[in-house]
């Protein structure tokens, strides 16, 4: 959070009282009851005020009346009604208000996220590599073959020197979809792809350098703030010889936030209060209905330019999702050629008529919803223990008005 606040700022002493009791308590009390963010109290060493008397802590003269500062830091509507509660209250003192930028703000209990922890105590340690002179084909097989998202590429020493990820694959060997649609081709479709790759491409033509890497002993407070603000979904792990020692994803991070470790099975982490789907999530969701044709879908998907859509019934409530996937595997063959073009290429494609399937009859039948009032840590337990990448968030009538997806909720367990 990066927003603009005012502080405000009250000098009293410490033997100032309000209806009996001590001035700066009575004070805190007041702002605490008012729904203000919060109020911090320090008590001077020394000071002197509009008597021009010095009043300080040493033995040899110790005063009664030290001075007292209560900061305050909220929004500029806030600070006013702060004020506006403090400043009778204050009969002899001093009151400021500044502007200040606000970085960020939170609650312990809304940021779940064990920060100090290692990211060696996480991370996946058994990582599939392949070496510069890997030819090209093998490494698209290996992602095919265990939808892998990112290969690192390593010398004889295990020193990363390049990682290869599905943009490189769809930008360097122009695949013709995105993984998880090529994986749902047809074998003599995939056959025809792999044939065209030339024979002399390795990993090192096809590899991103340089590799943005994490230390094996950095916190994962440090770690999860760089995937956030660099919008990444995984680091390479590397140890102080700078040798490949794992992969740290999102998902290592999220499961970290849940309670487990490094390759144990996900559980719910204990219940406690905290941020909401219905704060944290992207509002709207693309829909289409159980009814609409097949070519009313794809149209949904290139209009906004996303890959995949909620399918909602006769009730408006979320019945299943379309991914791209979806799209080439289930549509006829004769289809299937025309639909990965279209997906492709961002445009509808011809060959591609009304009439051929409806949504119904290509969605996949599960879509995961959570009610907009669940919280960060349960939304994901849900997520880990579903295994999915996002969850529709739906009113109590249950109809979709927000999307979450990974990124959203590791953003939410920083207290971002």
């Amino acid at each position: 959070m990066v927003t603009n606040g005012k502080r405000l700022v009250i000098y009293v002493g410490e033997s100032d009282t309000w209806r009996g009791r001590s001035l700066y308590m009575s004070i805190l009390e007041t702002l605490r009851k008012g729904g203000i963010a919060g109020a911090t109290v320090m008590r001077g060493h020394a000071g002197f005020g509009a008597h021009s008397l010095i009043h300080t802590w040493r033995i040899e003269r110790l005063s009664m009346d030290l001075p007292m500062v209560i900061t305050v830091v909220d929004s500029p509507e806030n600070i006013d009604k702060a004020l506006a509660l403090v400043k009778p209250m204050v009969r002899e003192g001093l009151i400021t208000v500044e502007d200040v930028v606000i970085v960020k703000y939170t609650h312990r209990y809304l940021q779940p996220l064990p920060a100090d922890r290692l990211v060696s105590a996480i991370m996946t340690r058994n990582v599939t590599t392949v070496t510069p002179d890997t030819p090209a084909r093998q490494v698209i097989e290996l992602f095919l073959g265990q939808l892998f998202k990112a290969v690192p590429v390593v010398d004889d020493e295990r020193h990363i020197i390049g990682i290869i990820t599905e943009e490189d694959l769809l930008e360097k060997v122009e695949m013709p979809a995105h993984l998880a649609v090529v994986g749902r081709l047809e074998q003599e479709d995939l056959q025809e792809f792999l044939a065209q790759i030339r024979h002399e491409k390795t990993a090192r033509h096809i590899m991103t350098q340089p590799v943005s890497t994490v230390n094996e002993d950095d916190a994962l407070g440090h770690v999860a703030q760089q995937m956030v603000e660099r919008n990444f979904t995984r680091f390479p792990v590397v140890d102080a010889e700078k040798r490949l020692v794992g992969m740290v994803s999102r998902l290592d991070i999220l499961r970290a936030v849940a309670g487990n470790g490094a390759g144990e099975q996900e559980q719910a982490p204990a219940p406690k209060p905290g941020r909401t789907l219905g704060e944290i999530m992207t509002p709207g969701v693309p829909s289409v209905y159980i009814n609409d044709d097949l070519v009313d879908v794809l149209q949904q998907m290139l209009k906004t330019n996303i890959r995949y859509v909620v399918v909602l019934d006769e009730q408006q409530r979320a019945a299943g999702v379309i991914t791209e996937g979806d799209l080439v595997a289930r549509v006829a063959p004769v289809m299937r050629r025309n639909m990965l073009r279209a997906i492709t290429e961002r445009v509808m494609g011809t060959g591609l008529m009304r009439g051929h399937a409806l949504a119904r009859d290509i969605m996949s039948e599960r879509v995961l919803t959570a009610l907009q009032e669940t919280s960060v840590l349960d939304a994901i337990a849900l997520m880990l223990r579903e295994g999915r990448k996002r969850i529709v968030v739906v009113d109590d009538a249950g109809h979709p008005i927000g999307i979450v997806d990974r990124q959203t909720l590791l953003a939410a367990s920083l207290g971002n």
